[in-house]
C-alpha cells in the first residue's frame, strides 16, 4: 500500500509540474532535436528497424508537446503520443492536428497487450522513482509485440547507483547506462545498441541513449 501511495504521489507531483511549465517547455524544447545529430541518427536507426519489423505503431510515451512523436511519424512508422500532463497533451494537438495524442501514465498503459511495434520514451523516465522504474519496463514490454523495439533517453552518469539531482521541473535521476541495460534485460529486452556523449554547452550532465528489443 505505501509503494502505491508513493507511485500516486510521484505521478501526481510530476502532472502538476508538467502542466505549470508546459507553454515554456514547447518553447524551449520543440525544436531540440535540429541540434541534436546523434539523437536524431539513432531515431532514424529506430524507425528503420520498427518499419522492418512491421508489428505495428509506435507510441512515443511521455510525449510532451508533441515533437518527437512528429519527428518519428515524418521518418515512416505510424506514430502517437501519451502524456501525464493534460497541458502538454493540448499543446501537442494544437501543434501537430494530424496526429494522436492521448493522457495516460506509462505505469498503467491504456493499450491492449503485445499492440505496439515500438515505444519512445525520450527522458521520459528520468522522474519515476529507480523502486517503480522495473514496473515500467515491464509495462513496456506487456505492450510491444515480440520483436518490438524501444528506446530510452537519460541523464547518464558513472555510478552504478541511480543518483537523484534537482532537475529543473522536478525531481529527477540520473542512471549509467549499464544499469538501465539490466533493468531491461530483466523485464525481458535485449539490447540492441547505446548512445552515450559528454554534455554540450548548457547541459549538466552526459547524455544516453539505449536501444533495445523484446525477445521474441
Amino acid at each position: 500500500m505505501v509503494s502505491a501511495v508513493t507511485e500516486q504521489s510521484t505521478l501526481h507531483d510530476t502532472r502538476v509540474a508538467y502542466d505549470a511549465i508546459a507553454s515554456l517547455y514547447a518553447e524551449l524544447f520543440s525544436n531540440v532535436l535540429e541540434t541534436l545529430p546523434m539523437e536524431r541518427a539513432l531515431l532514424a536507426a529506430f524507425a528503420e528497424l520498427v518499419q522492418t519489423h512491421d508489428a505495428g505503431p509506435v507510441a512515443d510515451i511521455g510525449c510532451g508537446p508533441g515533437h518527437i512523436t512528429a519527428h518519428m511519424n515524418a521518418l515512416g512508422p505510424a506514430t502517437f503520443g501519451i502524456d501525464l500532463s493534460s497541458a502538454m497533451i493540448a499543446l501537442a494537438r494544437q501543434a501537430h492536428p494530424n496526429l494522436q495524442f492521448d493522457e495516460g501514465s506509462m505505469t498503467a498503459l491504456n493499450l491492449a497487450d503485445g499492440t505496439l511495434g515500438g515505444i519512445i520514451a525520450f527522458y521520459s523516465v528520468i522522474h519515476t522513482p529507480p523502486q517503480q522504474l522495473p514496473a515500467v519496463f515491464t509495462e513496456f514490454e506487456r505492450v510491444l509485440a515480440p520483436g518490438g523495439h524501444l528506446m530510452l533517453g537519460f541523464f547518464a552518469g558513472d555510478n552504478p547507483v541511480p543518483q537523484e539531482f534537482d532537475h529543473k521541473v522536478t525531481l529527477a535521476y540520473r542512471w549509467s547506462p549499464d544499469s538501465l541495460a539490466d533493468l531491461l534485460r530483466q523485464a525481458g529486452f535485449a539490447e540492441v545498441a547505446r548512445l552515450q556523449r559528454e554534455p554540450r554547452t548548457g547541459e549538466r550532465f552526459q547524455q544516453a541513449s539505449l536501444l533495445a528489443r523484446k525477445k521474441p
